[in-house]
Formats: structure tokens, sequence, C-alpha cells
């Protein structure tokens, strides 16, 4: 029987566990990444293990989310990981040399390696056949210190991809067509492998554009084959000799099958406030705009780029609509602008940002009041615009660009016809944002530069004896961790400081949890089904943790929330009935007698007693040997520490 493509990989990098379905795997990583959003506590993380150098084969380290530095905190974040990239063996890419998935695919990524950014997007770079997989900040540490990364072994879903996209029907459209399918749930526990004709009809570009949005379906990552579109991307990278041929076996067997034909896809949108809540361009033709941001680690391809430059040349952008549009890297830009292309998107009166994530973590450009904003990026949560009841609608840069100058929704396909856009064959190559580190001689030369917005890892603790504290929050299905912790210009830059930066935890939802976790001292959260989508950032697990949060009992769990969860030390528990979740109301004190015990004895049924309504509820707490250990000890690093002493 044949392998699947993941299965190859994952095989040929495995170091611990059977390869089962279902079971946890053991992976080692070759390259890590890591974004200042995330960074910084990444970094003070690895720090704490004690490893005087990096053991990856590349580590890089970008700056591209918190770039709004409207105090010192961004800027002094910026220049602690500058210091510890340079001291520990890690490249830097400096501020404005782009987006770190867009960078990573045109200068670093490499077909059949493994890759783990502290960032969920990381899976963009399944577009040129890594496993890239996104994680929470300690496991980046942990595997950047020569650590294995731990999985669940995933089912491997093919998405067979027939004939060719129309004109003006984008990637885009097909990862909105899988989402339709799938939803945002549909891919947890498993990889989305593309295969079939279709795929070489699909640049490298569109296919990054297609797994990085998979992160959106809760999968554990997307990927395509490593072919001659591959190799051609490559070449033009200037960096063909770490191009390999790879494919699935012709018999390989996959536990889903999904087909898809290209030729009868049509322009899709994500409508408010979920990426997976799919209409059609058509559906939603003549509804009126105020906002088009183009852009994104989604989206801002120089393909994407010089299709939207196309649209707006000789024309202006409606007077009703902002248009804003940030090229993914400086290569992109400076192309742009040799060519002529970034004039034209000037003179139509487009924004043009800087080569960031900008808008799309609610970095600058929210829209107006109820605002209505076609965005080519990845997710559209409620609030995470930093417009509270701003529309947010997800489409492809042909939609957008169409739209922009329309003022209303507009179905590309009516622009007429559509030119053959094409890659150069050969991009600008200048790396000289990109640091190196100095000599592993060296390193005690290099001093590290803390400012004082930089605080510590929150203080852990081992697992109690037992649990007894109330229930300090009550939340429904499909929360994220922009519910959890918010971004946007205000709170990105506390990311360095936890105890600051818990003060906004869940104040989406409701602004007094932080004060009453407080007063409480100790206390439980109880959600909803898919508890914890959306972003890595293990500050949604870092705050809660600070704020006294034990534990977490949901209906069910995103992957790396859960696993980041675990990592602070929090028991991650689900409902074993979930007509239970209706007999836990805020405020109910909860005990789970002799949880300790429980945990190191391997039960994976526990009791929950509500003791305000005297109800016993049962939960599972499914833990393996090593995050059962994880728990005991208090958390990933403690842990970690102690492996290292041993």
């Amino acid at each position: 029987m044949g392998l699947t493509l993941t299965e190859k990989i994952l095989k040929a990098h495995l170091v611990e566990g059977e390869f089962v379905k279902g079971q946890e795997i053991g992976i080692k990583i070759d390259q890590t990444l890591t974004q200042d959003a995330t960074g910084t506590m990444a970094y003070l993380e690895f720090e704490a293990m004690g490893v005087p150098r990096v053991k990856t084969e590349r580590s890089v380290a970008y700056i591209d989310h918190n770039t709004l530095q409207s105090g010192f905190e961004n800027a002094d974040d910026h220049r602690f990981i500058s210091s510890v990239a340079k001291k520990h063996g890690i490249y830097f890419s400096r501020p404005g040399n782009g987006i770190c998935h867009q960078v990573h695919l045109e200068r670093f990524g490499i077909p059949g390696k493994t890759l783990i950014g502290s960032d969920s997007h990381t899976p963009t770079g399944g577009g040129i056949g890594m496993i890239a997989i996104g994680a929470g900040g300690l496991d980046v540490a942990v595997a950047m210190g020569g650590g294995t990364y731990y999985i669940t072994c995933p089912k491997v879903v093919k998405v067979e991809l027939k004939g060719k996209l129309s004109p003006w029907v984008a990637a885009k459209d097909v990862i909105l067509e899988v989402l339709r399918i799938l939803s945002v749930k549909g891919g947890v526990g498993k990889v989305i492998e593309y295969c079939g004709e279709g795929v070489k009809s699909l640049s490298v570009p569109e296919r990054a554009t297609i797994t990085n949005m998979g992160a959106e379906l809760g999968a554990t990552t997307s990927i395509f084959p490593s072919d001659e579109i591959t190799r051609e991307f490559l070449k033009a990278q200037k960096r063909e000799e770490v191009w390999t041929e790879l494919s699935a076996d012709a018999d390989a067997v996959y536990d889903e099958v999904i087909e898809i034909d290209l030729s009868k896809l049509v322009p899709l949108a994500a409508c408010p406030h979920s990426p997976d809540n799919i209409k059609t361009a058509e559906e939603l033709s003549g509804m009126k705009i105020d906002q088009v941001c183009i852009g994104s680690c989604t989206n801002s391809s120089l393909l994407d780029m010089l299709k939207v430059a196309h649209i707006l040349k000789g024309k202006t952008v409606h007077p009703d609509v902002s248009l804003s549009i940030a090229p993914g890297s400086k290569q992109v830009l400076t192309m742009l602008a040799e060519n002529g292309a970034l004039a034209d998107l000037i003179a139509a009166g487009a924004r043009i940002l800087e080569s960031a994530c900008g808008p799309c973590i609610g970095m600058g450009q929210s829209p107006n009041s109820k605002g209505i904003s076609l965005r080519t990026f990845n997710r559209n949560f409620e609030g995470r615009s930093g417009t509270k009841d701003g529309q947010i609608y997800l489409v492809s840069p042909e939609t957008a660009a169409i739209s922009a100058l329309t003022g209303v929704f507009t179905d590309p396909r009516t622009i007429g016809d559509m030119p053959e856009f094409k890659l150069p064959e050969t991009f600008l190559i200048n790396d000289n944002m990109v640091e190196p580190p100095v000599d592993e001689k060296d390193m005690d030369k290099v001093e590290i530069l803390r400012g004082p917005n930089i605080k510590p890892f929150p203080q852990t603790s081992p697992l109690s004896e037992t649990i007894d504290v109330p229930c300090s929050l009550k939340v429904g299905d499909n929360i994220t961790t922009d519910h959890i912790m918010p971004a946007g210009a205000k709170i990105l830059p506390l990311r360095s400081n936890i105890p600051a930066i818990s003060e906004h935890c869940f104040t989406v939802c409701d602004k007094d949890f932080p004060k009453r976790a407080k007063e409480l001292g100790q206390s439980i959260i109880v959600g909803g089904s898919n508890y914890g989508q959306g972003s890595s950032r293990e500050h949604a697990a870092l705050a809660p943790l600070y704020l006294g949060v034990k534990a977490v009992l949901v209906k069910s769990f995103a992957r790396i929330h859960r696993a980041n969860l675990i990592n602070a030390g929090i028991l991650p528990l689900t409902f074993v009935n979930e007509n239970d979740y209706d007999n836990i109301n805020e405020g109910d004190n909860l005990e789970i007698k002799n949880v300790k015990a429980d945990v190191v004895a391997g039960k994976t049924t526990l009791t929950v007693v509500n003791k305000t309504k005297d109800i016993e509820i049962p939960v599972l707490c499914e833990l393996t040997g090593r995050t059962k250990d994880i728990i005991l000890a208090g958390g990933l690093l403690d842990y970690t520490r102690e492996s290292l002493k041993n």
C-alpha cells in the first residue's frame, strides 16, 4: 500500500511513537519561525531552558506584526528579539522585510522539510511541499532547543483538483470552497493534501494562498506536492538547489476524498463573522461597501499585486471607498516599484502600507462603525478588525480590486477578458534585511537588550491534589483566541507583559472577567464547541494562567489552543455528554476531587461535582504519558527544564 505525501514526510521525521492515526507522535523539526507578537515570549522561554544555541537547521525571527510604534513597547521588543537572535543562532528578518510566511516561502522554505512557527498560518509553507505547522511559542522554543515536537498522528484528506480556474476566479476561491465543504471544524485532526491534474495549473503563490487559509479549517496543516512548478519558483528565487520532487504514491490510501472541479468554481466570499460563512460574489453583488484592504500572508504575493495593479490601472478608487494595499515582502514591493505597477496603484488612489500584517491583526485601518470591509485576509472574526460592529468579508484580490472601483460588491468576472499573468523568470534577490547571527565563538559578546515592558514568564505550579474553585466564566461555541486575548494596536504591544495584557483577557465577551478572576484567585472556565479556534497565540493560555485559571471545561477544543493550555499547565477537559454544558452556570462552585492522583493513574474520565447544584458531571481528561507529565509538572517549561537536568 502506497503512502501519502504527508505520511512520507512525517515518517521520515518520526522520532517517537508509532504512526497510528489518532495516537501521539513526536517528529524532528528542521526549521522554526517566530513573529514579534509571539516571539518575545518564545525567546524568553528559550532563554529559560538554558540552551545556548538553536539546534535546528534554520530558525528565523520575523518582525511583521507589531510594527505600529505609538510607544516604546514594540520598539523595545524588536530590539530584544534582534539581540536574542544574534546571540543564539537565529536569523533576524528586520521590520520592513515582510510578512513571515511570505518571506519564508520566498527565501527559506524547503520541500520535504518540517517547519513549526509561532503563528497559526505557518502552513503557508505547504505550498512548496513542506510539513509546516502552527504552534505555541513554547513548542517553538523547545524545537529550537533540539526538542521533539508532538502532534496527534493525523488523518489525511485528499482534495482532488480537476480542471483549471476560469478567468477572474482565484486560488482564494478554492480555499473558500473547501471551507464551505468542511467548515471551520472540518479539518481538526487532519492534514489536507492537494492532488490531481488541477494542481499543475496553480503557481506556488496560489498554492500558498490555499495552504495558508487551511488554518481556518482547524487542520494540522495543508500540503501540495513539490513538482516542476515548485522547481521553477525556487529557481526564480535562485534556490533551485534545495528542490526535491515529492508526491504521494499512486496507490496511496486516504481517510477522506473531496473532489473539486476548478473550472466550475465562481468568485466567493466569506461573510461575517466566520471564514466558512460562504456566499458567491454574484449573490452579494450591488452591496455598498466602505473599505477594501488588500494584503496579508494570504494574498500579498507579486502575482496578487500584479492582478490588482492591472485592474486599477488608469482608474480611480470610488470616492466612498478607502483602499489600502500592503505588499507581502520587500521583494514584492521593490519589484512593483521597478516594473511600474506600484505607480499604477498609487495613481488609482490606493493607500500603500508597509510590508507587514497590518489590518489583518487589527493593527490600523479599522473600518467605520458598521462599515462593510472587503479584505483579502484569512479571518473575519467579530471585532478582529478593531471595529466591534465592522462587517468583514473575505475575498480574492480580484474581487477586492474591482469592488474598490465600483463602490459596491462586484463579481470580477464582469471586468472582461483576463490577460495571462506570469511570475518572473527571476525574482529580485536582496537579503540585506535579514541579519545572520554571530559565530558561536562570539555569542558571549552579545548583550541581550531588555525594555521595561518585558516581564518574565508567569509563575506556574504543579497540579494540585484537588481542584475546588468557582466557574469564573461561561462562553458559547466557536470562541476564538481573539475573544480570549484580543489583538489590535492598543493590546498587541503588551504581548511581552502578561500581567498587563491579562487585563484585556476575555473582555470582548465580558469586560469584568479579569477583575472577577483576580478576586476569585483560582477558577475554571466553561465553554462550548471548537473552543480556542484561530490564532496560535499562547497568550490566550498565559493570561488565563496568570489570572488563576486551573482548568478549562468545554465541548471540544481547537488543536493549537488545547496544546497551549497544556503547555501552560492548565488542565483541558471536555464533557462526556455535551448536554452537561447546561448544568453549569457562571459562579457555580466546581470540585474535581483527587485530580492529581487520577491523572497520575492515567484515568481518562474524571468527575466534576457542581457543588452549587449538587450534580456530578463526567468529563474526559485525555492526556498521553508526555502531556500527563507536563500537566503534573505545571507546564512545558517546568517539564523541559527538569528533563534537561536528567
